[in-house]
C-alpha cells in the first residue's frame, strides 16, 4: 500500500490536511494521519491534492498528424497538466467516423496513452458530409460522445437528423459553432484589433447564429447537446434562456477565452489565433460570469498542438489553435481563484465533477474511500514560471509562455500508479 502524507484536500470547501492511502489503484483509507510500517510513503509537503482533472475537449492528432503531437505525448503533456481524464477529438486523418475506425482508435488511444482517453466519433463522413454516420454503430463500439470538431454543421437537416440519432442512443452531441457563410476568409474576431492590424474579421454571429438554430433542433429532439468552446456573450445569453426553458443543454469554455481579449493581441502574432477568436473584454467578462453562475458547466482546455514553424507564420497563413492543457490548472487558479473572483470549490466543479457528471465517464470527482486513485498534486503556494523547456506536448505555440502563475503540478496518478512526478520540487 502507498500513503501520500501531509496532503491537504477539499473538505466542505475548506483546505485541511489529511494521509490519503491507496492499495491496488483504489483508495482505502482517509485520515489526519496514516503509519503504517509496511506502507510506501509519498510526501504531499502541504500541497492540494484532488480528484484528477478531466477535458471534455482535447486534440492528440494521431493518427495524420504525428508531427504536431501523438497520443504519446498529449497524455505526458495532460499528466503534467493534472488531468487523469480526456475525451480526444477525431479530426484526425481517417477521420473516425464509422464503428471500425472508432474501434481502432479507441483501441489505439489505450495502447499509446497513459491516462484515460475517451475518443468522439464524428457526425458525419470527414466532418463535413451532409449525410450522418453509423451514430448508433460507433456508440456501440464505444464512443463517448459526437462531434464534427474543427468544422460547424452547415445544414439544419444534418443537424436534426444527428441529434435524433445522438437521442437515440442516450449520447452528448457537441457542437463546433461555425456558420461558413458568415466567415469570409477572418482570422481574428472581427473589431477594433482586426482593423488595426488589417486583417480579415470573424464576426461573433457565426457562432451564436448557428448556436440559435442548435437549441431550437435540441428541443424539439431532446437530445443532450453540448456547446464546445463558447466564446461571446451572445451564446451565453442564449445558453442561459435556453437552460431555463429546459432545453438539454450544457457549455463549455476555454482558459484563453476567460483570461485573454482581442485586446491583448498587440501584433500579427499568431501564438494568438484559436477558433473562435479571442474576443473582445465583453465577452471576455459574460463568460466568466457564465462560469460562475453555471450557465456554463466546465472548463475544457481545446488542447490544439501545432508545428512551430507554422505557428510562426502571420495570422493569415498559420493555423487556428494553441496548446493548453499544461498550463489550465496554473492560470485558472492563479487568475481566477487567488485573485479572488471564484473559489477553489467552483474551479474544481467546474474541471472534474461537471466534465464527468455531463459526459457519464467512470472517473473518481472526489477524494474518498474505495474511489479509483486517480489524484492530483498541486503546489498552490509558490510561483513559477510558464516556460517552453518544461512542455511535455510536441506543441509549443501557446500565448502563455512567459507568465507567472501558482499551481504546478507536483504528481499525478492513475490508478493508483505515478504517471507524473516533478522533477524540479
Amino acid at each position: 500500500m502507498t500513503v501520500i502524507k501531509n496532503a491537504k484536500v477539499l473538505l466542505n470547501d475548506e483546505l485541511v490536511q489529511r494521509d490519503v492511502q491507496y492499495k491496488d489503484g483504489k483508495i482505502v483509507a482517509i485520515s489526519k494521519v496514516i503509519d503504517d510500517t509496511n506502507d510506501r510513503y509519498f510526501d504531499a509537503k502541504q500541497a492540494f491534492l484532488t480528484a484528477g482533472l478531466i477535458d471534455v475537449h482535447v486534440h492528440f492528432r494521431e493518427p495524420g498528424f504525428e508531427y504536431k503531437e501523438t497520443i504519446a505525448t498529449g497524455s505526458k503533456a495532460a499528466a503534467r497538466g493534472g488531468f487523469t481524464t480526456v475525451i480526444a477529438m477525431p479530426n484526425l486523418n481517417p477521420v473516425p467516423d464509422n464503428p471500425k475506425l472508432l474501434a481502432d482508435q479507441i483501441q489505439r488511444n489505450t495502447d499509446n496513452g497513459l491516462i484515460h482517453i475517451a475518443q468522439y466519433g464524428a457526425i458525419s463522413a470527414n466532418l463535413t458530409a451532409t449525410k450522418i454516420s453509423d451514430i448508433k454503430g460507433m456508440a456501440e463500439a464505444g464512443a463517448a460522445a459526437f462531434t464534427n470538431d474543427g468544422k460547424g454543421v452547415q445544414t439544419a437537416d444534418t443537424m436534426l437528423q444527428a441529434m435524433q440519432a445522438a437521442a437515440s442512443v442516450n449520447k452528448p452531441l457537441a457542437a463546433h459553432l461555425e456558420d461558413d457563410s458568415l466567415l469570409h476568409g477572418g482570422v481574428m474576431n472581427a473589431g477594433a484589433t482586426a482593423q488595426k492590424l488589417e486583417l480579415p474579421g470573424i464576426t461573433g454571429l457565426a457562432e451564436s447564429t448557428q448556436l440559435a438554430r442548435d437549441l431550437v433542433l435540441a428541443k424539439a429532439t431532446g437530445v443532450h447537446y453540448h456547446v464546445a468552446h463558447i466564446s461571446t456573450k451572445e451564446s451565453v445569453a442564449l445558453v442561459r434562456m435556453a437552460k431555463s426553458a429546459g432545453v438539454n443543454v450544457t457549455a463549455e469554455v476555454s482558459p484563453h477565452h476567460l483570461l485573454l481579449a482581442d485586446d491583448d493581441i498587440k501584433s500579427d502574432n499568431a501564438l494568438f489565433k484559436m477558433n473562435p477568436p479571442l474576443r473582445a473584454q465583453a465577452d471576455r467578462e459574460a463568460l466568466i460570469s457564465g462560469l460562475l453562475d453555471g450557465t456554463i458547466d466546465m472548463v475544457a482546455t481545446d488542447h490544439a498542438p501545432h508545428g512551430s514553424e507554422e505557428k510562426s507564420k502571420s495570422f493569415r497563413e498559420s493555423p487556428f489553435g494553441i496548446t493548453g492543457i499544461e498550463t489550465s490548472f496554473q492560470l485558472l487558479y492563479t487568475h481566477l481563484v487567488k485573485s479572488g473572483v471564484m473559489t477553489l470549490a467552483t474551479l474544481m466543479k467546474r474541471m472534474v465533477a461537471s466534465p464527468a457528471e455531463t459526459f457519464q465517464l467512470k472517473a473518481p470527482t472526489n477524494i474518498a474511500v474505495g474511489e479509483v486513485a486517480d489524484l492530483a498534486l498541486f503546489d498552490l503556494e509558490h510561483e513559477s514560471d510558464i516556460t517552453v523547456d518544461d512542455f511535455q506536448s510536441l506543441g509549443k505555440n501557446s500565448p502563455f509562455v512567459g507568465w507567472r502563475v501558482f499551481g504546478k503540478t507536483l504528481a499525478t496518478w492513475v490508478d493508483g500508479e505515478i504517471v507524473y512526478e516533478d522533477q524540479t520540487k
